[in-house]
C-alpha cells in the first residue's frame, strides 16, 4: 500500500486520529522553537522518526510522538520549559505532578484528555495528548538492564493495584531510591568504564544501542510539511534499532496506545 492509501485507511483528515496527530505537531512545533531559542539539540526518534523518513510524516497509524536528546541537554531543557512553555501545554515529569514515575518527561496538551490502554495514567494529573521527551546517556547495554530492574517493580505494583492510594506511595518510594542513590551511584561508576555505546536514561524502559557518529552532528528531514532535526546518519541509526524499517508491519497486528479520548478546544 503507498501512503495515500494507508492514511485513507487509518488516518483520514476529520479522523479523531488525524486530530491527535496535529495536535502532537503543535506540540513539537512549541519544542522545537524552545530548543532553538536556548541552542538546545534533540532529534526526532523511533517510529516519529520512520515516519519521517518512510512517510514523511506520521506513521499512518502511529498515535505517540517521541523525541531524544542527551541528558546534559535534557536536564537544561527541563530548566526552561516551566518559563517557555504556553498555557495550553504543561510539562509532565515527577517535579510537576507527583504520582508521575516516568524517568522521562511528557508535554501535555491541556485542551484533551486521553486514557491509554496501560492505564498507568489513572491517578496523574495532567492527561492530555502529549509527546515524549527521552534523554540519553552513555552507559553499557548491561548496566541499563540493571536499571530497568531496580525500577521494575514499580510496574508490577501499578498494574496489580487494587488500593492506588497505597500503591503510589509504595512506587513513589522505588522512583526516590533509584533517583536520589542508584542512578548517581552507577553514573559515577560510567565515568571510568571505557563504553562508547549511547542508550536511554536509566530506568526507561528500553535499551536498544545508539552510537554518536551515527547522530552527530544532527541532520532535518521534512516531517508532516515541517523541517526537524534528525540523526546525521537516520538509515544507519534505524538499521541498529529496527532492522529493515522500510518493511511495513504486519497491519492486522497493531497496538494502539490510546484507549480513549476527547478534545475540548
Amino acid at each position: 500500500m503507498n501512503n495515500e492509501e494507508l492514511r485513507k485507511r487509518f488516518n483520514p483528515d476529520g479522523s479523531l486520529l488525524r486530530r491527535q496527530q496535529m495536535r502532537m505537531l503543535e506540540i513539537l512545533v512549541e519544542i522545537d522553537r524552545i530548543c532553538r531559542k536556548h541552542n538546545i539539540n534533540y532529534w526526532l526518534s523511533s517510529g516519529t522518526l520512520i515516519g519521517a523518513i518512510r512517510h514523511g510524516g506520521f506513521i499512518p497509524w502511529d498515535d505517540d510522538l517521541d523525541i531524544e536528546m542527551m541528558r546534559s541537554d535534557y536536564l537544561r531543557l527541563m530548566k526552561v520549559l516551566p518559563d517557555e512553555l504556553p498555557d495550553w501545554l504543561a510539562l509532565q515529569d515527577s517535579t510537576t505532578d507527583p504520582n508521575y514515575f516516568f524517568f522521562y518527561a511528557k508535554i501535555r496538551d491541556r485542551r484533551s484528555r486521553l486514557q491509554e490502554q496501560n492505564n498507568y495514567d489513572r491517578m496523574w494529573k495532567e492527561q492530555g495528548i502529549y509527546i515524549d521527551i527521552f534523554p540519553i546517556e552513555r552507559h553499557p547495554i548491561w548496566m541499563h538492564k540493571l536499571t530497568e530492574k531496580t525500577v521494575g517493580h514499580m510496574y508490577k505494583i501499578w498494574r496489580t493495584s487494587t488500593d492506588d492510594q497505597n500503591s503510589i506511595k509504595s512506587v513513589r518510594r522505588i522512583f526516590k531510591f533509584n533517583e536520589r542513590v542508584v542512578f548517581p551511584i552507577l553514573r559515577a561508576f560510567t565515568r571510568i568504564l571505557p563504553t562508547k555505546v549511547l542508550t536511554s536514561g536509566m530506568g526507561i524502559p528500553f535499551h536498544n544501542p545508539r552510537f554518536k557518529d551515527e547522530i552527530f552532528p544532527l541532520s532535518s528531514h521534512t516531517f508532516e510539511g515541517h523541517e526537524f532535526s534528525v540523526p546525521f546518519n537516520y538509515d544507519a541509526h534505524l538499521r541498529h534499532i529496527y532492522g529493515d524499517y522500510m518493511q511495513l508491519p504486519d497491519l492486522s497486528k497493531l497496538a494502539p496506545h490510546v484507549n480513549t479520548l476527547e478534545f475540548f478546544t
